[in-house]
Order: C-alpha cells, then sequence, then structure tokens
C-alpha cells in the first residue's frame, strides 16, 4: 500500500519507522530540532507529533479535577494540569516550522490530529502524507468518518480496543470510501508488561484483514519487542523517541533514545534481510558444500580386482568424492586399481 508516493508498505518487509516526538519536545522548538535531527541520523523515515490543545484533549470537569494520568505527575503542586497540557502543546505554527525543517532535514512528518480542526489543519497546511489515529479515538466513529474522507492513507492504533471495536473502526473508515487502512496492534500501557504485548495479535489482524498492512506500536522498553514485531512480518513500527529518558516530560522513560532507535532500524532491515524466502534451498556454496559434507573412504588397503563390502567403507570429510547416499550402489562393485587405506572414493575406482 502506497504511503506516500515514495514509500509502500507491505508486511515482511523493512518497515517504516516512525518516531513518535508526541510531546517529547516539551513545548520547546530548540528540543522539537534536536529531536527531528537524531531521529534523522538514527534511520527513523518520519517524526510525528501529536496536534492537540488543551481545548481538544480534555474536558473542563478534568482539568477542574487536576487528576494527572501519570504516575510521575500525581499530586503535583507545582503546576495544574491545564498549565501542563497548555505548555507541552505545539501550535500550528510551530508545527509548520517543524515540518519545514524536516523537509530540510530530509525525513517525513505528520501529527496525530485529534479534533476536526486539526486534521483540517494537517490535510490542507500541512500536506501530511498521511493521518495517524491514536488508540483512543478508534470508537470514536464519526471522527473515523471525518477522516477517512480526506482521502490519505490511514493508521489506526488499536490499544484499548478488543476485535470487534477493531472491525466496527475498519468497516467506518471504509463505508467512507477509503481502503487505505495500516493496522497497528499496541498496548496502550506505559510500558506494558511482556506478557501483555501479544504479538500473535499481529498474526491475528492480519488473517482478519489480509488486504491491509499491520505494523505495531510500542510502549515497552528497550529495542527486543519492536524488532520480534519486524519478525512477525509489521510493515510499520512506531516508537516513542526522546533525547534523554530521564528529562521532565509525559513519554521519556518509555521512548527510545537515538542509539536505541538505530538499532531498532538496523536490526529491521537484517531481519527482514534474514527471513528470506518460503523456499528451502541451501544457500552455501559448492565448494562450502564439499568442505562440509562426508566423501565414501575405503576402511583398508585394497588391491585391484577385491570387491567393496559394508565393512570396508566408513565415511569422511571432505565431500570431494562419491556420496553417502551412493552407498547401496557401490556394496558388491569391483576395485579397478589398488588403493591405500582412507582413500576417497571415486567412481574412476570403480568397475
Amino acid at each position: 500500500m502506497k504511503l506516500t508516493d515514495k514509500i509502500e508498505l507491505q508486511n515482511y518487509s523493512k518497515p517504516y519507522v516512525i518516531a513518535e516526538l508526541g510531546s517529547n519536545h516539551n513545548g520547546d522548538m530548540v528540543l522539537a530540532r534536536k529531536l527531528i535531527i537524531e531521529a534523522k541520523e538514527a534511520g527513523a523515515d518520519c517524526v510525528k507529533f501529536q496536534s492537540w490543545s488543551k481545548d481538544t484533549i480534555f474536558a473542563r470537569e478534568k482539568y477542574d479535577d487536576n487528576y494527572f494520568i501519570a504516575d510521575d505527575y500525581r499530586d503535583r503542586t507545582d503546576f495544574t494540569l491545564e498549565e501542563i497540557v497548555e505548555s507541552y502543546s505545539i501550535s500550528e505554527n510551530e508545527l509548520l516550522e517543524m515540518k519545514a525543517f524536516a523537509d530540510e532535514v530530509g525525513i517525513d512528518c505528520s501529527s496525530t490530529p485529534f479534533s476536526k480542526e486539526e486534521a483540517d489543519f494537517l490535510v490542507e497546511r500541512l500536506n501530511s502524507p498521511f493521518i495517524k489515529v491514536a488508540s483512543m479515538d478508534l470508537n470514536n466513529l464519526p471522527f473515523l468518518d471525518y477522516l477517512a474522507r480526506k482521502n490519505l492513507p490511514i493508521i489506526i492504533s488499536t490499544g484499548l480496543s478488543e476485535l470487534y471495536e477493531i472491525d466496527r473502526a475498519v468497516k467506518t473508515i471504509e463505508l467512507a470510501g477509503n481502503h487505505q487502512i495500516i493496522i497497528l496492534h499496541c498496548v496502550s500501557t506505559y510500558p506494558p508488561v511482556d506478557t501483555d504485548v501479544n504479538l500473535n495479535n499481529m498474526k491475528t489482524i492480519m488473517a482478519a484483514y489480509p488486504h491491509y498492512c499491520v505494523g505495531f506500536s510500542d510502549h515497552t522498553i528497550g529495542t527486543a519487542i519492536p524488532l520480534a514485531a519486524v519478525a512477525m512480518g509489521a510493515c510499520l513500527i512506531e516508537k516513542h523517541f526522546t533525547l534523554d529518558k530521564n528529562m521532565e516530560g509525559w513519554d521519556h522513560k518509555v521512548s527510545a533514545t537515538k542509539d536505541e532507535l538505530a538499532e531498532i532500524v538496523c536490526g529491521a532491515g537484517r531481519i527482514v534481510d534474514a527471513l528470506g524466502s518460503y523456499r528451502i534451498t541451501a544457500t552455501e556454496s559448492d565448494e562450502k558444500k564439499a568442505e562440509f559434507r562426508r566423501s565414501i573412504v575405503i576402511t583398508r588397503t585394497m588391491k585391484k580386482g577385491e570387491t567393496l563390502c559394508v565393512d570396508d567403507i566408513d565415511y569422511k570429510r571432505p565431500g570431494t568424492g562419491m556420496k553417502p547416499e551412493q552407498t547401496e550402489f557401490i556394496i558388491g562393485m569391483t576395485i579397478n586399481k589398488d588403493l591405500p587405506y582412507d582413500h576417497i572414493l571415486t567412481k574412476e575406482d570403480l568397475f
């Protein structure tokens, strides 16, 4: 499936890697630029922001309760939830600046919209190559219908959802006339324990939607799980990205550093190359085969005219002579010349 003019996604091919910046810029565009540069240097294909404001992410009741979802932000007295949401958001002008900078660096740039107006901006002004739908909006069917009608590729994360909810979301997008869907397996716990990741869900999604590409939106610690997802056939890997896991902010602790992201990108390429073909064929050279395999050798000195019996032969490396599987054909044949002990038999030695 075409994700951009230059990128075509396919399961079991080298995945498109999105460095999820989210709010890890902490509202600082100098930091955002550094993130873009390092994501590019790590080999990511795309940097992605999140487009929300204090008016599009939470209702007033949430701000009045002042309850922080992230554990590190509960019981804070130095700022309110409303203040930090406003501080960590990115404005339209800032996002346009980051898109221009990403273009200069040579990396794709997109964002996740949290409202219709933000979606309009991403499509009409930012020229986003695709629309990414957050897990929390998979059951927001009116919003999905609206996004689908933008007629761009739609990437949906499936955290928080049961299979019937995924199916309902896919059908909503399809009914709006959009069949450019990429489905990301996702667990919306930051971070999930390994036993909750259930990468086999990717196989279930692939079986349920064979015409769509399937990827993985990762919230685990480290690189092992996203690399395993590549081995499962992921067409796309989305991973939170940071310069420093200990930085103040929402998602830094579950994010990949530059070195980790580079390991994912490099490892993904190696894994796809190593998966190779379903057809079983020997890839080793004839020379390598001969070096490692065995030949039929004789176990004693033999005279011309003697007949070979089972006790007269053994099998040793290299495999440059008669092959072990030829044994039944040479038993009872006659030696046509004197041969020393341990001689590698060839067809020229026999009548």
